[in-house]
């Protein structure tokens, strides 16, 4: 506090940048941490249920797993029975709503991130010119004690703007690449689902099934 009092009013700006900074770094993590999942286990399993046709089983599934990429491969087993063109379109424009929810608050961490030296710099000069003011309202005369502490409070600010600046970048830097990771993930497994889809609708299905009119055939024959 003692700090923030002797680098002025623009010190309070500061702060308040920090405590945003923070805040949306903690809540973008806690988003990733939730939307990450094991795309390669989720996968194995829809691709046994497409093969058997259990479209229902797939749905309930990808409804279960939270994330991004369910929704998008949710997205298009919904409309399994469409043309393959159709449903990379369909995941295609899935995975772009989907990207907005993933980025979002990362811009205004950057603009933290970018503004912070600047408030700081700011907060530097406007203290320097005060010392200066102070100095010839004296005459023009004062000790070097007197110099140095003006200038030790003038820069505070600067101090105090990189300190929020180089860990809201770091914030920034590690969530843009969490994002990145996860829009690769739904783009890997949207291709894989389509492809699946269309190699599995018109596949036999490892399911045995007893037709009716096999059953009737049997029985006629064994009368």
């Amino acid at each position: 506090m003692d700090l923030i009092t002797k680098g002025g009013p623009l010190m309070w700006l500061l702060f308040g940048c920090s405590i945003i900074a923070i805040a949306i770094f903690l809540e973008r993590l806690f988003y990733f941490h939730r939307a990450r999942i094991d795309v390669g286990d989720l996968m194995f399993g829809l691709r046994n249920l497409i093969k058997n046709k259990a479209y229902t089983e797939a749905l309930s599934e990808c409804a279960a797993t939270p994330g991004p990429v369910a929704r998008v491969i949710h997205s298009a087993i919904r409309r399994y029975s469409s043309p393959r063109s159709e449903l990379r379109e369909i995941v295609q424009e899935s995975g772009q709503l989907e990207v907005p929810k993933l980025e979002k608050h990362l811009s205004v961490l950057l603009t933290v991130a970018y503004i912070a030296p600047l408030i700081g710099l700011l907060g530097s000069v406007l203290g320097l010119v005060d010392t200066f003011v102070q100095i010839n309202a004296v005459g023009g005369f004062a000790t070097v004690s007197e110099i140095s502490q003006g200038v030790y409070e003038a820069l505070i600010t600067s101090a105090a703007g990189l300190m929020v600046a180089i860990p809201a970048f770091v914030f920034y830097s590690h969530l843009r690449t969490s994002a990145k990771n996860i829009i690769y993930d739904m783009e890997s497994a949207g291709i894989e689902i389509v492809n699946a889809i269309g190699d599995f609708r018109n596949a036999p299905t490892d399911i045995i099934s007893i037709r009716p009119d096999q059953d009737e055939g049997s029985e006629e024959k064994g009368g």
